[in-house]
């Protein structure tokens, strides 16, 4: 069986543009950090070095592990990126952006099989982001998110919609960082066919 995260994982990645609340568990990401402007060069250099681990560890699991759970394939994650800012400004300075950029691996994904694969991709790609690329585990917990479809650059309106929400559902934000879920590919898609899963983690506003 192949395991495909649009249609197995719906309540997570089959977002609509209306915000609710969604309990985020564990999970396993191999991550790259940094900062600055996410059209530069530098990012998509960071970007590619991701995907290229990233299938590389679902090949070493198809010829490695062979089935785990009666799963024998799936289908590689969407990139993920937790933003914030370096500075108080009240504007978005992209140059001062802070990123952690990731991809989800499948729980049955070992760090002991990430580790083999990322040494074969450093053996065949020349990308000197490689030697940077972490295994880890991070854990979203309680969360509200939404569907923003259009340019990145219009995102405040759907970030403003989630505020309302989570004002009039009592709830209180957490932090001023949020995670992006990137559902189609930047520079294969029209900005106005974008389509971005916007999340912040939230409390309940007494607590």
């Amino acid at each position: 069986m192949k395991h495909e995260w649009k249609k197995q994982e719906k309540v997570i990645y089959g977002v609509k543009t209306k915000p609710y609340v969604v309990d985020i568990p564990a999970w396993n990401y191999i991550i790259l950090s940094g900062s600055g402007d996410p059209n530069d060069e530098i990012f998509s250099d960071k970007v590619a070095a991701l995907f290229s681990t990233a299938y590389k560890i679902k090949l070493a699991y198809k010829a490695l592990a062979g089935e785990s759970n009666g799963i024998t394939d799936y289908t590689v994650y969407p990139l993920e990126g937790i933003w914030n800012m370096a500075s108080e400004k009240e504007y978005l300075a992209k140059e001062e952006l802070q990123y952690r950029i990731m991809i989800r691996q499948p729980d049955f994904i070992t760090r002991e099989l990430f580790d083999h694969a990322l040494e074969a991709v450093k053996g065949k790609k020349h990308n000197p982001y490689l030697t940077d690329i972490s295994f880890e585990t991070i854990c979203d917990g309680r969360c509200i998110q939404v569907l923003h479809k259009g340019a990145f650059d219009d995102e405040p309106a759907s970030f403003e919609r989630m505020d309302r929400y989570c004002t009039e559902q009592g709830y209180r934000r957490m932090g001023k960082e949020h995670r992006e879920i990137y559902l189609n590919h930047a520079n294969r898609t029209k900005k106005a066919n974008l389509k971005t899963i916007l999340r912040y983690k939230v409390t309940d506003s007494g607590k």
